[in-house]
């Protein structure tokens, strides 16, 4: 997948064929936004147009959402659903003033996209004032066409980079998967713990994340995918360890069946399924007790998957 850090930068690299531009935001790349593209491939290469930072950090900070993936898996995300360039537009104050006819002209004249696609509910250009039809107007004086698509829903949830966020906030890891179309990850570092959990024999894997958004706390199934490309089931702990009077979050992997270490390796946590919230335990034994029977329905639900 071609990578561009502008519109301008595209534009300055031409290419032969007509592109079919997909626009949005594409957080967490969920079935929704892969709608978008397996419509614009009956167009031509697909292209997405993205914005960095998300326009809601820039326009409206203190309600700015946590994002559902990070800038990195978010490009791979999109080359997986066959995308084939990218074009991360900077966003700016001075950007979000762009008017409808100035951003219109950056996609069908500068881009010379034969097919724009977007979503049922998009507007662009300053304060929102260009619309789906104003859009498709544009286009057909170019020769080119506008499709929109219609909301994409499961088990009657519209699909949405909002809802997945909520699903995840409230810990229902395996509902924001089926927006998704794959289980909620994120990416990480294994670094130095406390150690506890060798002593009690579930040796854990400390995953520091720059992840915005994580699971609620609790206790998860999850696979683990470390560097060599090796995936391991276990069971993830999130959350204080109010047992131990903690008071920093922390994200805790015991993995099945692994020996080794993991220190200052790069992994990627795929949560299934919440099993319970954080408990305090009164005391190592109690703690262990749970331990092993969190163990024992966190492996059920990986064999299950």
């Amino acid at each position: 997948m071609e990578l561009f850090e502008s519109l301008e930068q595209a534009v300055a690299t031409p290419s032969t064929a007509r592109p079919a531009v997909c626009l949005g935001n594409f957080d967490g790349v969920h079935l929704g936004h892969q709608a978008l593209f397996t419509q614009a491939r009956a167009f031509g290469p697909v292209v997405a147009v993205t914005f960095e930072p998300h326009p809601g950090k820039v326009l409206q900070p203190q309600l700015a959402p946590r994002l559902i993936a990070t800038r990195a898996r978010k490009l791979e995300l999109l080359r997986d659903a066959g995308v084939a360039a990218t074009i991360v537009q900077p966003f700016t104050r001075e950007y979000a003033r762009t008017s409808p006819e100035a951003f219109e002209a950056s996609l069908l004249d500068g881009l010379r996209a034969a097919a724009v696609v977007v979503g049922y509910d998009f507007t662009y250009g300053q304060a929102r004032a260009g619309t789906v039809a104003s859009l498709s107007e544009a286009a057909t004086k170019r020769g080119a066409v506008v499709r929109v698509v219609p909301a994409v829903t499961v088990d009657g949830v519209v699909v949405s980079s909002s809802k997945v966020r909520e699903y995840v906030l409230e810990g229902r890891v395996d509902a924001a998967a089926r927006l998704l179309g794959r289980p909620f990850d994120l990416d990480g570092t294994v670094v130095t713990g406390q150690q506890r959990g060798r002593t009690i024999g579930f040796p854990t894997a400390n995953v520091e994340t720059l992840n915005e958004l994580r699971p609620a706390s609790g206790v998860y199934a999850v696979r683990v995918r470390l560097a060599d490309g090796r995936v391991f089931g276990g069971a993830a702990n999130i959350g204080v360890k109010p047992t131990f009077g903690g008071r920093d979050v922390t994200t805790e992997c015991h993995l099945f069946d692994f020996s080794g270490d993991l220190y200052g390796q790069s992994v990627r946590v795929a949560f299934l399924e919440r099993l319970r919230g954080e408990q305090r335990f009164a005391g190592l034994e109690a703690l262990k007790a749970q331990i092993e029977r969190d163990v024992l329905a966190a492996r059920a639900v990986v064999n299950r998957g």
